[in-house]
């Protein structure tokens, strides 16, 4: 099965659970009964999940919630198109949209979209990487509004917007991983004058420089253990950071059968293959590291995704290669993380929620 279907089963799964469960409630403690205050100070939001921290600002990537279409019927049911993407900015207690208007496919009743899916600012401009999971027939089928999804977007808040790279057009050309053609541009990085991006249904890591898009690295299918058998799992990463070493640090979410303890955190210097850092994860989505050089690992599901209670996690890598546990309650679809210190960090929660996602506080 391939990483494709693997981000599809994901929203699946998502809708599911979000209509039939009711989020926790925030938590006072964290793993092993260590103290931890969780603040929500930002609400509402549609479908929220990267996260960027610049000029005492908090950015928000906000899927959106679809719209009245034109609709597809993909792989999981009908999913239809809407302007309902934004960018959210969240400074001195205020929350405001500061681009609007932005694509986003989502099921008809607004959850688990596809959208907006990461944000980086540089210079004053919002670097956005926007999903499709598919290829340019169902770009296509969408309409022409929805030309900019499978893009990396360059915006400048109440000004202007520039396609700045077709991700998914390059997938279909170039199809680094040589599967199927699918393109689901998520995790992004800006680094001097270029742009790194993740795309979890090519299983590559990509680099933007001047517009041409060439590949970095490819992350291939791994047999894993399923009902007595093995097969063919994709590795969908899902997220980049730039390590204290200058190296590039990039989480996978993992295809089915999402298996509890197989995501792994790989070290990427271009030009080599990737080597495992960190392993023994569940469904990575965002990862960090703090100013001591400590890596933070974001699961959405940390018992899987196939779970019947498939709440997230916060975990710390630590020098020495040991993990601490630091939140494992009242995370529900979590898609987001900024470590501001070794005390306090954000975390987009109810990431598949069509208007009631939020952003969390955490401080230890």
């Amino acid at each position: 099965m391939r990483t494709k279907r693997a981000a599809r089963r994901w929203s699946l799964g998502a809708v599911a659970l979000a209509a039939t469960t009711i989020v926790a409630p925030l938590p006072s403690v964290g793993a092993n009964g260590k103290q931890v205050q969780v603040t929500s100070i930002a609400s509402g939001l549609r479908n929220p999940r990267g996260i960027d921290w610049h000029n005492r600002a908090l950015f928000v990537a906000e899927a959106g919630k679809g719209g009245s279409g034109p609709c597809v019927e993909g792989e999981f049911g009908e999913v239809c198109f809407g302007r309902t993407g934004a960018i959210t900015r969240i400074r001195g207690g205020n929350q405001e949209r500061i681009a609007r208007g932005l694509p986003s496919i989502a099921s008809p009743d607004g959850t688990a979209a596809i959208g907006p899916h990461d944000v980086a600012v540089d210079d004053g401009k919002l670097y956005v990487t926007v999903g499709l999971e598919g290829d340019l027939q169902k770009r296509s089928r969408l309409g022409p509004d929805a030309r900019a999804l499978g893009r990396l977007l360059r915006i400048r808040p109440y000004e202007s917007r520039d396609w700045v790279a077709d991700l998914a057009g390059f997938e279909a050309d170039d199809n680094p991983d040589g599967g199927e053609v699918d393109s689901n541009p998520y995790g992004i990085l800006r680094r001097a004058d270029s742009t790194i991006a993740t795309d979890a249904g090519a299983n590559s890591l990509l680099r933007v420089q001047n517009r041409k898009v060439t590949s970095l690295a490819v992350f291939r299918d791994r047999l894993v253990p399923f009902n007595g058998e093995q097969v063919p799992m994709d590795a969908v990463p899902t997220t980049v950071v730039r390590g204290p070493d200058g190296a590039y640090y990039v989480g996978q979410l993992t295809g089915f059968p999402f298996p509890v303890g197989g995501a792994r955190v790989y070290r990427v210097v271009p030009g080599h293959k990737p080597q495992i850092y960190a392993r023994g994860f569940t469904n990575i989505i965002d990862i960090a590291f703090d100013p001591r050089g400590r890596l933070y690992v974001l699961e959405i599901a940390h018992n899987g995704l196939l779970s019947e209670e498939p709440y997230g996690a916060l975990q710390r890598v630590n020098r020495d290669g040991s993990k601490k546990m630091l939140l494992d309650d009242g995370l529900f679809f979590p898609a987001g993380l900024v470590v501001r210190s070794a005390h306090e960090m954000y975390v987009t929660n109810c990431g598949v929620c069509k208007d009631t996602g939020e952003v969390l506080r955490v401080e230890m």
